[in-house]
């Protein structure tokens, strides 16, 4: 087991925003088709993310404070709340913004992530979809809701690519819960608040990340003082992937494709409704290749 430290990073501009971002790692860019995890909050904020692409991934968002409203190229208009889940199924090329509501600043908290998209379904079309509910479970005194994928026999509606599973768990004050793993899978351990201890050892810090290798049919939690705990996972992904920018492809000519396409307003990714002409253009590529991330 190896325990992974977030690091802060500036999102700038007119949001004034900073992250926690965990995932990706160097030597760890998947967990499961997990690829890319960032925390915002707990802070009040103006939170301004204009429109901007995606490919080749979905996009988990989990609010755990606070309200944001989601536009796409597709036309969806939503507000979000804690407890629902926003899910974009980016395929070959969307395009979207969030929103804190109204004018002024507001307590925001949420947690997005990112599907990688297999081979089979990265050129999809691309797709929305917003669950006010989700299914529970109990598993000793813990309360977990099942988010995407599958934990216990329990299943999230939400559309899944490949074998996953994201899961919050929340423990009362002197909690334990035993939570059963998939053994050929790898899986995540990530503490959203309170105190953890992971096989009655491990301690983690806020947003830390405990990595757990293939062959493991459980995993122990406890708490002193109360948890909120995200649990990922999946099937190792067995495709290289290529991640720049907000785009997951397999070559650097893909990624330079989706770059120029965003940068020439190709039909490729729509516009965002109520934005007018504004938009995130796209950063420089680097000077050098990019290349597959790889596991060390």
């Amino acid at each position: 087991m190896t325990i992974y430290q977030p690091r802060e990073v500036p999102l700038g501009g007119v949001r004034a925003m900073s992250v926690r971002r965990t995932l990706p790692l160097r030597d760890r860019p998947t967990v499961g088709a997990w690829c890319f995890l960032d925390r915002f909050g707990p802070q009040h904020t103006r939170m301004r993310v204009e429109p901007h692409p995606h490919t080749g991934l979905q996009t988990v968002t989990w609010p755990l404070a606070g309200e944001i409203r989601h536009r796409d190229s597709l036309g969806s208009d939503v507000v979000l709340r804690p407890g629902q889940l926003n899910l974009m199924t980016s395929g070959h090329g969307i395009s979207h913004s969030e929103h804190s509501l109204g004018d002024g600043e507001t307590l925001l908290d949420a947690v997005q992530l990112w599907v990688a998209l297999p081979d089979s379904a990265r050129a999809c079309s691309p797709a929305f979809e917003t669950h006010p509910e989700l299914p529970g479970l109990v598993i000793d005194d813990a309360s977990v809701t099942v988010i995407l994928g599958e934990l216990a026999g329990v299943r999230s509606p939400a559309t899944a690519f490949t074998p996953i599973v994201g899961a919050q768990a929340q423990l009362p004050p002197g909690g334990r819960a035993s939570v059963p793993l998939q053994a050929d899978w790898e899986h995540g351990v990530v503490l959203l608040s309170g105190d953890v201890e992971v096989d009655g050892r491990d301690s983690l810090a806020k947003d830390d990340l405990l990595y757990l290798e293939p062959g493991r049919a459980r995993v122990e939690l406890s708490t002193a003082s109360g948890a909120t705990v995200l649990v990922l996972g999946g099937e190792p992904f067995p495709e290289p992937i290529v991640m720049w920018w907000n785009f997951v492809g397999r070559t650097h000519e893909e990624i330079a494709q989706a770059r120029e396409e965003w940068e020439e307003r190709s039909e490729r990714f729509g516009t965002v409704p109520g934005h007018g002409d504004v938009r995130i253009p796209a950063p420089p590529l680097p000077t050098v290749r990019l290349l597959p991330r790889s596991r060390r």
